[in-house]
């Protein structure tokens, strides 16, 4: 008995995440519009970052979706490269539903060099992020003490991603991101989960991941 699944199956698959997708970033856009944000307080940044161990690849496990990169389906990495004591190199990948691979090159600029975690990520040609110089809108607001995962988000909370050197997360360490993102002042339940070929297949909201 054959087990390939037909064209239209995999296209109705397709909607059924776009949809989900789509739902989350108009949830979450309308949780910080309707409320000023999950906390009055800015997002504040970790008290030091340590640039030479922080660059290199990071895989997104988990994130609140960005209308950006809604076409992004899985496998969304990022690889930052030290160019200067200022600026980081940003390239951005991930499959889209298509199964293509897709990228973008761009820079991180710090802003914040008492820290070293608050930068202005900016790149060519997107709208109000086209300029290098800029407000801050990257903060690292978490990292494990073996930078082995961090926390990311903007000053407002308008985004949040979780990012992970090694992609396959066990229970233990889905428990302990839910209790980092929660005492940042987000609502966990507007992350949803990043599919990584060989780690971990579903796209479900953060709140709902044992």
């Amino acid at each position: 008995m054959s087990h390939t699944t037909s064209p239209s199956r995999r296209r109705g698959r397709r909607r059924s995440v776009f949809v989900t997708l789509v739902t989350a970033v108009a949830a979450a856009l309308g949780l910080v519009v309707g409320t000023g944000g999950a906390s009055a307080a800015p997002l504040q940044p970790i008290p030091s970052l340590d640039l030479t161990r922080y660059v290199g690849v990071w895989n997104q496990v988990a994130a609140i979706p960005q209308p950006f990169n809604i076409d992004c389906l899985r496998n969304t990495q990022a690889r930052y490269t030290k160019i200067d004591d200022r600026d980081i190199k940003v390239e951005n990948s991930c499959t889209k539903f298509s199964g293509q691979r897709s990228g973008i090159v761009g820079n991180a600029r710090i802003n914040d060099t008492r820290t070293n975690a608050q930068l202005h990520v900016s790149f060519p040609g997107v709208p109000f992020q086209d300029s290098k110089s800029g407000p801050t809108n990257y903060i690292v607001t978490y990292i494990a003490p073996d930078y082995s995962w961090a926390f990311v988000g903007s000053p407002e909370r308008l985004s949040g991603f979780i990012l992970k050197r090694d992609p396959k997360v066990t229970s233990a360490q889905w428990t302990q991101i839910r209790d980092v993102v929660r005492s940042r002042g987000y609502n966990d339940c507007f992350f949803l989960t990043t599919p990584i070929d060989g780690a971990y297949p579903n796209i479900q909201p953060l709140c709902t991941v044992r």
